[in-house]
């Protein structure tokens, strides 16, 4: 086997076929990469850990059917140095040559036969916009819990129905929903889905760059593919295993009146929190207080350090005292994509919800809201 191909392609495809595999494998062959050139000239990376599976196509200038697996990271490593030449890529026994300007790496082989198959894509179900998609699961993403022993909340929920894409994702102390449109294979599709958060934010992430439209696949109920979803894009396709199902019935906990509203500057406000919680113990809140025109902003108290800002604010409502995480308010700000935050209350015991300020057609709800709990002040 061999192959030739220009340095920033190779590399780009092996940093994103490595990307998926296992840092401390169950068995070695799981630390490789598998490399073909088909029978028509065609250069196939891929890389599969039984729960991630990722696969590249390229068009080498030059190649030699055959295939070889040889240790990804490292592969990663060596391409990511080599200059700006053409890539020769030769098999000899049991060792792969690498050959880059005057630069030549040996790597050792590992047994093939024992790499264990891709799973084959589940049915296509239809298309959307690789930026969006990306924007949208990095909206929710932020949300999902990183806590192992409650697999339920580290995933983000899908929920296909027709032209309506909804991602949801929660850690318990707080919950971002998203909607967005794709285009169904079939008008009348439904499906639900739970796709491990952190696999989902890296598979939109590196499928974002691609400038094309990514294809999901998806069972939507039985049949090949149950428990599996995939993504394509640009010659690249990933799938991963799905989580049990079940998930906090979320629609419930948005609330749907408020007493308060308040509209601030984004970057302002970031850069408020940010100072302000510099005081700020890693388990104490920022406290803002609400008082016509401006808000306070507060963290620290008693014989601690202390910090305090004012901002203007268009606020509507009675005055209020609210506080939240200073962690999870600037993941929410980071996320709403607006210059306008809007923040909308209850009391200063209920969920609020944070979303762009951008003005919403027919009086319907924003696309994106970020539900974040506060933290109960002591009195």
């Amino acid at each position: 086997m061999m192959f030739r191909i220009e340095r920033d392609v190779l590399a780009e495809a092996v940093a994103w076929t490595a990307r998926s595999l296992p840092a401390r494998p169950s068995v070695p062959v799981l630390a490789g990469m598998r490399m073909e050139v088909t029978d028509t000239g065609q250069l196939k990376l891929s890389g599969f850990d039984y729960e991630v599976s990722a696969e590249v196509t390229l068009e080498p200038q030059t190649g030699e059917a055959g295939v070889v697996l040889v240790s990804g990271k490292l592969l990663a490593e060596i391409t990511r140095a080599l200059p700006a030449q053409p890539v020769d890529f030769v098999v000899d026994g049991a060792k792969a040559v690498v050959t880059c300007g005057s630069a030549r790496f040996t790597l050792l082989t590992m047994p093939v036969e024992d790499y264990p198959s891709l799973p084959a894509m589940p049915p296509a179900a239809g298309r959307v916009g690789s930026d969006v998609f990306a924007s949208a699961v990095g909206q929710v993403a932020v949300a999902a819990g990183r806590d192992d022993t409650l697999p339920m909340l580290t995933g983000v929920r899908m929920e296909i129905e027709g032209d309506t894409v909804t991602l949801a994702a929660t850690d318990r102390y707080r919950l971002a929903v998203r909607e967005l449109k794709w285009q169904p294979g079939q008008p009348d599709f439904s499906a639900i889905a739970m796709i491990p958060g952190k696999t989902l934010a890296d598979t939109a992430k590196a499928l974002g760059s691609t400038g094309a439209e990514v294809e999901i696949a998806l069972s939507s109920a039985g049949g090949t593919g149950e428990g599996m979803i995939g993504f394509s894009s640009a010659g690249r396709r990933t799938t991963t295993r799905l989580l049990d199902p079940e998930f906090p019935k979320y629609r419930s906990l948005l609330p749907t009146e408020f007493s308060a509203r308040a509209d601030l500057s984004t970057g302002p406000f970031v850069e408020a929190v940010k100072r302000v919680a510099l005081v700020a113990e890693r388990n104490t809140p920022v406290r803002l207080a609400f008082r016509g025109g401006e808000v306070v902003l507060e963290a620290g108290s008693g014989d601690e350090a202390q910090a305090v800002e004012v901002l203007p604010v268009d606020y509507e409502g009675e005055e209020m005292n609210i506080a939240f995480n200073h962690q999870f308010l600037l993941e929410g700000l980071g996320a709403i994509d607006s210059d306008v935050a809007r923040l909308q209350m209850t009391t200063s015991t209920k969920p609020a919800i944070l979303t762009g300020g951008k003005p919403v057609d027919d009086g319907g709800t924003p696309d994106y809201r970020y539900l974040i709990m506060p933290i109960r002040l002591s009195s």
